[in-house]
C-alpha cells in the first residue's frame, strides 16, 4: 500500500484505470474521490458504472499511452490495457506490442488474481504488474486514499493543482467535439446512432432512470452523451463478447428496477436479440416496465468490420469475384420486423422506424407506454455504428 501510494504521489502522470471497482453508490464516490487527490485522469472499462460521465477527470482508453504510472481496479483483461494486438499482421499473423512507454509502472488492485486457483477462469493473459495486490479494490480505497495524501509531497502539491486545472480544459475542449462529432449525420437515413441516443435521452433526462444494457454501440454515445452521475444509471457490459446477453439482462435489471419505480432503458442490438427472444414474453407475461430501442443496423456488424478488414487484406474480392464477408453476418433478406416480433408477445411495439424526424414523436409514445407499467419496444433502423 505504502509503495502504491508513493508512486502515485510522485507521479507526473498518473492514470486511474477501472473495470469493476465500485460495486456500490460508495464505491464510485470513492473512486471519485481518489482520483481528485491525485488529479488523475480515469479510464473507465465500463464493467460497472464506476465514474461519472460528467466529470472533468474522465479519459479516453487512449490516455494510458502518456502515464507515467497507472493504477488497475479490477481489470478484467489488465494485458489488454496496456498492450495492443494486431490480428492481420504481416502474412496474416497477429502481432503484438506495448500501448505504454516502456518505464511505465503498473499498479494493480484486483480480486481477480484469486479466480486463478480454481476452476472458474475469467481472467485474460499475464501481465507483469510492478505493484500487485490481490484484494477487493472497492474495500481497499478509503486506506489507499489515505495513504496517497500522507505520501504527497508539500512542494507537489501545487503542480497537482495545475494537473487539475489542465484536466478541467481538456475536458471542456473535448466535450464540445464530442458534441460535434455527435452531429454528424443527424437528419441522416438510416438513423444514426447519436441522434438515436439523444432522442431518448431527451425523454427520460427528468425521470430517474437506468440504462439496463446497451449492446450494439457498447459504452459509447449514451456513456459520454449522457448525465451518467449516479451508480444506477449504468449497469456495466457483460464483462465478454458472448452475443445473446443484452434483452435477459435488460429485463432482469428492469425487475428489480420495477419495484423501485425506476425508469429502464435497454438499447437493443438486432443479432442479440435473436438469440434468446422469447424473453420478451417473459417481460409482457410479468408486467415488466421496459423501453428497448432496437438498435437495427441489419447485421452482426462486429464481425462485418472484421471480415471485411481480413477480406482485404487477403484480396478475397479479387481472388474470389464476390464479397463473401455479408455470409452469416448479415441480417437481410428478409428483414426482420422486430416490432411484430414484440408485438406477437405482447409487447406495445412501433416500426420500421427510418425517417429521424419520426423518431422523437415514437419515443415520446413508447416512454409513456412504459410509465403505464408495460413494456415498449421501437424498430430503429439505424447506422452500422
Amino acid at each position: 500500500m505504502k509503495e502504491a501510494a508513493r508512486l502515485l504521489a510522485n507521479a507526473q502522470n498518473p492514470v486511474i484505470v477501472v473495470d469493476r471497482a465500485a460495486r456500490s453508490e460508495n464505491g464510485m464516490r470513492l473512486v471519485v474521490q481518489l482520483a481528485e487527490v491525485l488529479q488523475a485522469g480515469v479510464v473507465d472499462q465500463g464493467g460497472r458504472m464506476n465514474f461519472p460521465s460528467t466529470h472533468y477527470l474522465k479519459r479516453p482508453p487512449t490516455a494510458v499511452g502518456n502515464a507515467d504510472v497507472i493504477l488497475g481496479m479490477e481489470l478484467t483483461d489488465y494485458w489488454g490495457t496496456v498492450n495492443t494486438y494486431f490480428d492481420n499482421g504481416e502474412h496474416g499473423i497477429g502481432t503484438n506490442g506495448p500501448k505504454v512507454k516502456p518505464d511505465t509502472k503498473l499498479i494493480s488492485i484486483s480480486s481477480v488474481d484469486l479466480n486463478t486457483k480454481a476452476n472458474y477462469q475469467d481472467f485474460q493473459r499475464f501481465q507483469v504488474i510492478d505493484v500487485q495486490m490481490a484484494a477487493d479494490a472497492e474495500a481497499t480505497m478509503p486506506a489507499l486514499i489515505e495513504a496517497v495524501k500522507t505520501a504527497i509531497p508539500n512542494e507537489r502539491k501545487a503542480s497537482i493543482e495545475k494537473r487539475g486545472e489542465a484536466a478541467r480544459k481538456a475536458f471542456a475542449e473535448g466535450s464540445a467535439r464530442l458534441r460535434q462529432n455527435a452531429a454528424l449525420a443527424w437528419d441522416a437515413s438510416p438513423i444514426s446512432t447519436a441522434r438515436m441516443a439523444m432522442e431518448i435521452w431527451a425523454e427520460i433526462k427528468d425521470l430517474d432512470w437506468s440504462l439496463v444494457s446497451s449492446s450494439g454501440i457498447g459504452n459509447t454515445w449514451p456513456n459520454q452523451l449522457w448525465r451518467m452521475e449516479k451508480y444506477h444509471h449504468w449497469l456495466g457490459l457483460s464483462g465478454g463478447y458472448g452475443v445473446g446477453y443484452g434483452a435477459p439482462a435488460a429485463v432482469g435489471a428492469a425487475l428489480a428496477n420495477r419495484d423501485l419505480g425506476r425508469f429502464s432503458v435497454n438499447i437493443q442490438a438486432d443479432g442479440d436479440l435473436m438469440y434468446a427472444p422469447g424473453v420478451l414474453w417473459t417481460a409482457a407475461r410479468h408486467n415488466i416496465p421496459l423501453l428497448t430501442v432496437m438498435h437495427n443496423n441489419r447485421g452482426y456488424h462486429q464481425e462485418v468490420m472484421h471480415l471485411q478488414k481480413l477480406s482485404n487484406f487477403r484480396n478475397r474480392v479479387a481472388n474470389l469475384g464476390k464479397d463473401l464477408g455479408p455470409i452469416g453476418t448479415s441480417i437481410q433478406n428478409p428483414d426482420i420486423e422486430y416490432h411484430k416480433l414484440a408485438e406477437s408477445m405482447g409487447w406495445w411495439a412501433k416500426g420500421p422506424i427510418k425517417d429521424p424526424a419520426e423518431l422523437g414523436p415514437a419515443m415520446k409514445q413508447a416512454v409513456a407506454v412504459v410509465k403505464s407499467g408495460q413494456p415498449a419496444l421501437l424498430n430503429v433502423w439505424t447506422q452500422p455504428r
